[in-house]
């Protein structure tokens, strides 16, 4: 019997010349690794690694590597106009809330400015076709809602990152109205994730990272807010909404340039402490206690509506918090137990289960 081979967003991407913007961040690495294995053509332009280890450095993916400060308008344009890709994914940021507080001029100079050069190099780069940019669920105006935020809700934000985000997001919008609007011209969509959480993040002030840093240590880990609510998902769950949006738009489907929710089913909407007592199901090492110390504000509860990706763009979460978590646990556990570097292995471990789930992006 003949097996037919499955062709992930409908091939879209093979051979396909594709810029990454913050390639060698948590969120880019994995990025960057599941384009190559869809076959496109890729190239990223992102600051050196901050962390030792860090996800980039220890996956060995073959693309273009390029390293550049993308506050740096004239480098960054002769960049886009030297590789001619057709489809950006935006990602580059200072995404941390807390170095926010302590470094606000750096977060917004690159999530404001850095963004807005990139469109402008973009716009000046005929080959260009599709630009996803990669925002946050924290561009909302958080009104402590116990219900999710929609994309037209307001946006707005407390710290210098949400609110640099929500920037962006304006940045974005008025690119598309006053220069993306033309036959020829490319489609611009931004997308706002959940927490994204999964193998191979090292960054600071994250929950993971520091659960994986206190583990190493051998000592309990500290945490800040242990009744603060997110929207926790698998990194892969938000890359799979990013790719189907990239895959519409490089099909000239006007109407996905857009805003865009990609967030995990309300059942990933988790405490702190929850996520810690699930984890702990496969991190039996893990122990925790609370912070006494004083810390900088942070919103308690954040939610994210999905229902107009998962109704017009026929996108749905593949695993759920079970299943993230573990994944999760396993891709830091295969690390420290055995040095070995299992993305590759999970990017697969989820397209089948896409697939088994009937996810669009499999059967087309």
């Amino acid at each position: 019997m003949e097996v037919l081979e499955v062709k992930l967003f409908g091939d879209t991407y093979r051979g396909r010349l594709v810029l990454i913007t913050g390639h060698t961040g948590f969120k880019g690495s994995w990025l960057a690794t599941w384009l190559t294995e869809l076959g496109a053509v890729v190239t990223g332009v992102a600051l050196p690694p901050e962390t030792t280890p860090n996800h980039w450095d220890v996956l060995e993916c073959s693309i273009q590597d390029h390293r550049l400060d993308i506050r740096d308008a004239t480098a960054l344009a002769s960049l886009v106009t030297d590789s001619q890709p057709e489809i950006v994914f935006h990602l580059a940021a200072q995404p941390l809330v807390r170095r926010s507080y302590r470094e606000p001029i750096e977060t917004w100079s690159t999530n404001v400015m850095g963004t807005a050069h990139l469109l402008e190099a973009c716009r000046n780069t005929k080959s260009v076709k599709a630009i996803v940019i990669v925002t946050s669920d924290k561009c909302y105006a958080n009104q402590e809602w116990q219900w999710g935020y929609r994309e037209h809700d307001r946006l707005g934000g407390h710290d210098p990152y949400s609110a640099s985000k929500a920037a962006a997001e304006l940045v974005a919008a008025s690119y598309r109205r006053s220069f993306f609007g033309g036959s020829n011209s490319p489609l611009l969509a931004t997308a706002r994730a959940g927490n994204v959480v999964g193998g191979g993040d090292w960054s600071e002030d994250r929950l993971i990272p520091d659960l994986v840093r206190a583990i190493s240590a051998q000592q309990p880990l500290e945490i800040r807010s242990p009744n603060a609510t997110r929207p926790w998902q698998h990194v892969l769950d938000s890359l799979s909404g990013y790719l189907m949006l990239g895959q519409q738009l490089l099909n000239r489907r006007c109407e996905f340039a857009d805003a865009w929710n990609f967030g995990p089913e309300p059942a990933g909407n988790q405490t702190v402490s929850n996520v810690l007592e699930a984890l702990n199901k496969f991190w039996p090492e893990l122990r925790w206690h609370e912070s006494n110390s004083p810390q900088p504000h942070e919103a308690n509860f954040l939610y994210v509506d999905s229902a107009k990706a998962n109704r017009v763009l026929n996108w749905q979460p593949i695993w759920r918090m079970e299943e993230t978590l573990k994944a999760t646990a396993n891709w830091y556990r295969a690390w420290l137990e055995t040095n070995s570097v299992v993305t590759r292995h999970q990017i697969d471990a989820y397209g089948d289960a896409a697939q088994n789930a009937g996810a669009i992006w499999t059967r087309e």
